[in-house]
């Protein structure tokens, strides 16, 4: 098993938030972030994010009363 280096990380703890890793991505991936602290920060940083923009979006829909879409990124149905 070859080792990752910290660019193929980041792109993989990024693209882990649109998509289910494979095994050996995620054991690679795991293996470098126990090595390797500014990726262990960087995901941990992409998980906060993460959690706040989620937070942000439920609090905008709650003080607009109209419900969000889910499928169409936070946008009010019927907005253009």
């Amino acid at each position: 098993m070859a080792m990752m280096n910290c660019e193929q990380a980041t792109r993989l703890l990024s693209e882990s938030q649109e998509r289910d890793l494979g095994v050996s991505e995620r054991t690679m991936l795991r293996v470098h972030t126990w090595i390797c602290e500014g990726c262990r920060n960087f995901g941990g940083q992409l998980g906060f994010i993460r959690h706040a923009m989620k937070g942000f979006a439920a609090r905008e829909g709650s003080e607009s009363g109209l419900p969000l879409d889910d499928d169409a990124g936070g946008t009010p149905p019927g907005a253009v």
